[in-house]
């Protein structure tokens, strides 16, 4: 069975950031969501972060890809 324990990867202060790196992992094959998308944008930056969620078992894969950008 495959493991679908969610982790958050990386934290942004607007969706745009947030949605380049999804971009990057939905091209590379992994599997990803963002929390807080609305919120983020409703309230004033760094009040609460878009959250870019992967599953555990691809966090080092997204991590490396995430890192050379």
């Amino acid at each position: 069975m495959q493991d679908d324990t969610l982790v958050v990867l990386a934290e942004y202060n607007t969706i745009t950031e947030a949605e380049i790196s999804k971009s990057m992992l939905d091209s590379a094959g992994i599997w990803s969501t963002i929390r807080n998308e609305y919120m983020s944008a409703i309230y004033p930056i760094g009040t609460m972060p878009a959250q870019l969620v992967v599953r555990e078992d691809e966090l080092e894969k997204a991590r490396a890809l995430l890192l050379y950008r």
